[in-house]
């Protein structure tokens, strides 16, 4: 927004009393100053509505008078219609599900450990009741530029529609996952509360059930199946006696939340990064493992292209994971007179977790951190807790495959 020249030149206009303007957590006051001289009244009149006007705009900034999330469509409403782009290639629209009895759409994601808790259900789902006449349609709602580094613990992938089609690749969904994170245009007229959250509709389409799959999160624990008892009411022409219930899952990243999302990096700036020596008598401990967390060991030097190239992924990886039972080590090759360089690019990556230089014979180290290592860089290791290695690897990583195991090793589900 472009400020009017007037405004600016007037800074004794402004006196910061009465009307309410956004100013980071907290609401200060503004007012304009009375202006008693009637000759030059009418220029002040027009300022002070400019004054006002820009007022407002920044008071509508404010988080406290940020959009509230969408209402959830009401049961009685009528599907509504859409065009969304599939993780199979394809472009789905309601009149595409036409031919089936009922028409059950499930807002989900990637990202979310509830979601991905449901994920085998929802497969059971299509499997038990598409052979009569229901269609099971998944719909990410989320907007991937509000998904937070560290709100992605439990998974591999984020909610953009590339991360959307390798999800749908791995687990073979058996369903249409459509992507409505562009705008999240579509979500917000049904008002998903969480994901995931289901919307069921009969042949007429109109909304007969909406709320959870079931009450278990974690599989195998549900007690009440409502997703299946509304589903069978329906093919049988009876009424759904529980038409709708409380969601329980992650809150959905509309795109009013990306100012949260860019904060972090804010944050991540702000952590310190320190650099320590790393001993030979150190590596056997290291190695054990006696820790709740899995270790990732990234070994590399400043002066290794491959190694630098990576690196950025191993700093995602640990904002990613180290709220989880996951730890990130870095062991610098540098010489030790290298080691403010070393702690420099540790800097500039924000590299905020334990970094190591070795301070020893690189040979003996080599040997000692793993005999089958021959010594080229970067080097990579994945220790679980108690020691066994799940992942060693010479030469530059395949950061997917890195983190699909990591997640599968601290867990995708809680």
């Amino acid at each position: 927004m472009v400020l009017d020249d007037e405004i600016l030149q007037c800074p004794e206009m402004v006196d910061h009393k009465s009307i309410p303007l956004c100013n980071n957590d907290f609401v200060t006051q503004i007012s304009v100053a009375e202006n008693p001289n009637p000759v030059t009244s009418l220029k002040h009149n027009s300022m002070l509505r400019r004054i006002v006007y820009l007022s407002l705009v920044a008071l509508l900034a404010c988080p406290a008078f940020a959009a509230e999330d969408p209402e959830t469509l009401p049961i009685g409403s009528k599907a509504i219609d859409f065009s969304l782009p599939g993780a199979d290639g394809k472009t789905y629209a309601l009149k595409d599900f036409a031919s089936s009895k009922i028409l059950v759409i499930i807002f989900t994601c990637n990202h979310c450990p509830t979601a991905q808790a449901y994920e085998e259900r929802m497969k059971k789902l299509v499997n038990d009741y598409g052979s009569k006449g229901v269609a099971i349609v998944a719909i990410s709602p989320n907007d991937p530029l509000s998904v937070r580094l560290d709100e992605m613990g439990y998974t591999d992938v984020g909610d953009s529609f590339e991360d959307m089609k390798i999800r749908a690749k791995d687990k073979q969904f058996n369903f249409p996952y459509l992507y409505d994170g562009e705008t999240s245009a579509l979500s917000m007229k049904y008002g998903p509360q969480a994901t995931p959250h289901v919307f069921i509709f009969d042949a007429d389409r109109t909304l007969r059930y909406t709320g959870r799959i079931d009450d278990g999160e974690k599989p195998g624990t549900a007690k009440t199946h409502d997703t299946r008892d509304a589903i069978e009411a329906l093919l049988t022409g009876s009424k759904v006696n529980v038409d709708k219930t409380k969601t329980f899952g992650c809150s959905i990243k509309w795109p009013d939340k990306r100012s949260y999302a860019e904060s972090a990096v804010d944050e991540w700036a702000k952590e310190p990064v320190t650099i320590q020596d790393l001993k030979l008598a150190d590596v056997k401990a290291l190695l054990a493992n006696q820790t709740e967390d899995y270790k990732l060991i990234n070994v590399w030097a400043t002066w290794c292209g491959p190694c630098v190239t990576e690196f950025p992924h191993f700093v995602n990886m640990n904002r990613m994971y180290r709220n989880r039972e996951f730890e990130l080590v870095t062991i610098s090759m540098d010489e030790m007179s290298r080691k403010n360089n070393a702690l420099n690019f540790l800097k500039k990556k924000q590299a905020s977790t334990k970094n190591y230089i070795l301070d020893g014979d690189k040979y003996k180290f080599i040997e000692a951190l793993d005999k089958k290592w021959e010594g080229s860089l970067p080097y990579t290791l994945f220790i679980a807790p108690g020691g066994k290695v799940l992942y060693a690897k010479p030469g530059i990583i395949e950061p997917l495959e890195l983190k699909r195991l990591i997640a599968d090793s601290v867990g995708r589900i809680y």
